[in-house]
């Protein structure tokens, strides 16, 4: 390793990044840390998808060379720790405001929750994509009840359109918030530095770590114009 490099890092909130990313974060840290794809048990009959791919199956040397580490299951239900963090998450108007804005506005934030190249399938109604986007990012949805529970009770086949749009709304944002809960809970038990390239969720991991009072650090690695964009750190510790 090289002792010039910083601490290690956890990438997040995805389990792949682009290889101008891994490239950036390789010249910075001393490794990079990956966690497997999250596949969210919301019923035991209802969640999402798990693919079994990884950062390592592209970078072999890498991770003989110990600068790529992986293996960091975040799938399955979420324990009552995960969900009370999640729900906390999203009974917060601040954490909510930035989420909607995010949807809004950021093109990838949208494409890492939903494919809108295709017609998506609203509870039994197949919807073009732009048309589904334009009831999703309706204003009213930035401050409706949300909760793990409220989910739960959604996760069901018979719903009405409306019902149905407030499930999948539900779902990106529980999607979004398991993810960060996933990143405080790695970042901590192995002492590494969250570091994302994705400004939408630098946002929303720093109020929230800003809002729990914990001192863990928060990286942004941006991209501009194909080449490193300064980057901003947050409440590094070490």
């Amino acid at each position: 390793m090289n002792p010039t490099l910083s601490r290690s890092a956890l990438f997040y909130p995805f389990h792949l990044c682009a290889p101008r990313t891994l490239e950036a974060l390789l010249a910075r840290y001393q490794s990079i840390h990956f966690r497997d794809y999250m596949a969210l048990r919301l019923t035991p009959l209802m969640g999402t998808m798990a693919y079994q791919d990884r950062m390592g199956d592209d970078h072999p040397t890498l991770v003989e060379a110990g600068r790529l580490v992986q293996g960091y299951p975040v799938s399955g239900p979420l324990n009552p720790a995960a969900t009370a963090a999640v729900d906390r998450d999203l009974g917060d108007p601040c954490w909510r405001a930035l989420f909607h804005e995010a949807m809004r506005s950021d093109r990838r934030f949208q494409r890492g929750l939903f494919d809108l190249t295709h017609a998506m399938r609203i509870g039994q109604a197949l919807v073009p994509g732009p048309a589904a986007l334009l009831r999703l990012l309706e204003a009213n949805r930035a401050d409706s009840p949300c909760s793990v529970a409220l989910l739960q009770g959604l996760a069901r086949p018979s719903l009405t359109l409306e019902e149905a749009y407030a499930f999948e709304y539900g779902l990106a944002l529980l999607k979004t918030a398991a993810a960060q809960v996933y990143t405080i809970r790695l970042a901590q038990q192995h002492d590494l530095l969250p570091v994302t390239d994705s400004h939408s969720h630098f946002a929303l991991l720093s109020h929230a770590l800003a809002r729990e009072g914990l001192d863990l650090g928060n990286d942004y690695v941006g991209m501009a114009t194909g080449h490193l964009a300064p980057h901003h750190t947050i409440g590094s510790h070490g």
